[in-house]
């Protein structure tokens, strides 16, 4: 079974095809993935509640996905990578990569310039 850490251009983009009542590229990757596990973490949550027109709709379908908490050893992957790296990341970037190294799983989002250096463990929901 695969994991998925669904970054929050992924959700915002699976909430906007579900109030559209559409099959966009959210939805369409899900349903090539049943039974994968799909993630959240609260770098994910934060992101997409910031922005939310209707924060109860959004914890609703949050419910939906399991949730990552954040702890010491994803601090401690967060500053590894970013002190080692040549160009560092946004800040909640390198978290989402840390929780997702420390959790063996793969970013799912929409944001190329943060997480095709990645490689396999990113895939672009718009791209696939």
């Amino acid at each position: 079974m695969s994991r998925f850490l669904l970054d929050s251009s992924f959700v915002i983009d699976l909430l906007n095809e579900v109030a559209a009542n559409r099959r966009g590229p959210a939805r369409a990757w899900a349903a090539r993935r049943p039974g994968a596990e799909l993630w959240i973490s609260p770098v994910t949550a934060a992101e997409v509640l910031e922005g939310a027109a209707d924060e109860a709709a959004v914890r609703e379908v949050f419910r939906a996905f399991r949730w990552q908490t954040i702890g010491h050893q994803h601090a401690e992957r967060a500053a590894l990578r970013q002190s080692r790296a040549a160009q560092r990341m946004g800040e909640n970037d390198a978290w989402q990569v840390a929780v997702a190294e420390c959790m063996d799983a793969v970013i799912v989002g929409h944001d190329p310039r943060a997480f095709d250096r990645l490689g396999a463990g990113y895939e672009d929901h718009r791209r696939s």
